[in-house]
């Protein structure tokens, strides 16, 4: 990686985000001159985003530190379609109210990483929705689909390996990389946006914005992908045992949000401190320094400060003391995540592997039956070794709930209700 002149360049090769940039000197020679505008899209397929987006939506709080603009570009019309990128199947249509109520949704933690406003190199929002909605077809396919080459679109990796796979590729989906370009040679028009960013998988869509506004006549456009992000032993990161880990603590709770990074292998701890949290890198190396359980204090503060990011540093602190208590007290802190039970299902007892299930210990009773027979359960921090061991009203504690554990770091309450 070339020594870059930019700040933000230097801090995006310094902090391991940089995997391909389309032309490197002639983007170091932009940010270094002038205030540039630069956006990453968002579909708009759930209410919440989540951590894989949590990497682009940090390089955009870069962007704005090192002094230049950042857009979050919400894909209202793109996704009204969905981008097959490295699927297997067409995803499922969405309504525009589901798509006006997930749009809502994200913008809830834009909220905590940048700023917005109307100074020079604050945030703005924008809806692909505003130009794409209001396109005329037959316009559209003379003045921006003459542009697109289908023998080229068909070498790129996201729709050759759904081809090579004999899965169907809709024309539907197929228009997607060519609305996708077309936002960026609307968003250079309309806020002289020059630089898209994304995942490396995003690398042909945004090449082909870049080549469509050479075409129609922009300014140079730019491309920077990041690195696909895999754990150390090559799982790929965002999944935990109750599905994704989304940013809205509605769907993935701060406490559990907190315990997933807690949780990052040690070889990852030095590459995700740079990644996902706003320390200074000279502190970054002291943490990473650290050795044999040591390293486990760089991991609290990774786990707290990516926290702090996104749930804020409140519920971050909270997070941490309640895992404190619960590991290094052995008390029960009334903060850990909680289910409820039905009070009469509790009154006849419900099933161990039913229960370890529905509080998301396990995806289904083998699993469950596993854990137990591994020793790995507990219920008021007293091992079960039963798989027909039933939970009932006679396991509730003083305070009114049941502890239920999965190793050392997983804890539920299961409350009456």
């Amino acid at each position: 990686m070339p020594a870059f002149k930019s700040d933000f360049l230097r801090t995006m090769s310094e902090r391991g985000f940089i995997h391909q940039i389309s032309d490197e000197t002639g983007l170091d020679q932009l940010f270094a001159k002038e205030t540039v505008t630069a956006y990453v899209g968002y579909d708009a397929t759930a209410t919440s985003l989540h951590i894989g987006n949590l990497i682009s939506a940090t390089m955009l709080y870069w962007l704005q530190e090192t002094g230049h603009r950042p857009i979050a570009l919400m894909g209202g019309g793109t996704s009204m379609i969905g981008d097959p990128s490295f699927r297997d199947d067409q995803r499922s249509l969405l309504t525009p109210e589901a798509i006006a109520t997930n749009i809502e949704g994200i913008k809830r933690i834009f909220g905590r990483i940048l700023r917005f406003g109307d100074s020079p190199n604050d945030a703005v929002m924008v809806n692909n929705a505003d130009w794409l909605m209001k396109l005329n077809y037959v316009e559209f396919l003379r003045d921006v689909g003459r542009h697109f080459s289908v023998n080229r679109m068909l070498t790129f990796d996201s729709v050759k390996l759904r081809l090579d796979r004999e899965q169907s590729l809709s024309f539907l989906e197929f228009n997607y990389m060519i609305l996708q370009g077309y936002d960026f040679v609307e968003l250079a028009r309309r806020q002289n946006c020059r630089l898209q960013m994304g995942g490396s998988d995003q690398w042909g869509n945004i090449i082909n914005g870049v080549d469509l506004g050479h075409r129609m006549g922009t300014p140079q456009l730019y491309a920077l992908t990041t690195p696909l992000l895999t754990t150390s032993s090559g799982a790929k990161m965002g999944k935990s045992a109750k599905g994704a880990v989304w940013l809205n603590g509605d769907l993935f709770s701060p406490y559990d949000f907190w315990q997933y990074w807690r949780n990052t292998e040690d070889a990852d701890v030095e590459r995700f401190l740079k990644i996902f949290t706003r320390l200074p890198l000279d502190e970054i190396a002291r943490l990473a320094a650290l050795g044999g359980s040591e390293i486990n204090e760089a991991k609290k503060v990774l786990a707290t400060e990516t926290t702090a990011i996104v749930h804020g540093r409140d519920a971050a602190n909270q997070a941490e003391e309640t895992a404190r208590k619960t590991f290094e007290e052995g008390a029960l802190a009334d903060t850990l995540p909680t289910v409820d039970a039905d009070r009469s299902a509790l009154e006849a007892g419900i099933g161990i592997l039913s229960l370890l299930v529905t509080a998301g210990l396990a995806s289904s009773n083998g699993e469950a039956r596993r854990h137990i027979q591994g020793g790995a359960v507990r219920i008021n921090d007293q091992p079960v070794s039963d798989d027909r061991r039933a939970v009932t009203l006679q396991d509730l504690s003083p305070e009114n709930v049941v502890k239920l554990s999965l190793g050392k770091k997983k804890h539920i309450l299961v409350r009456p209700a």
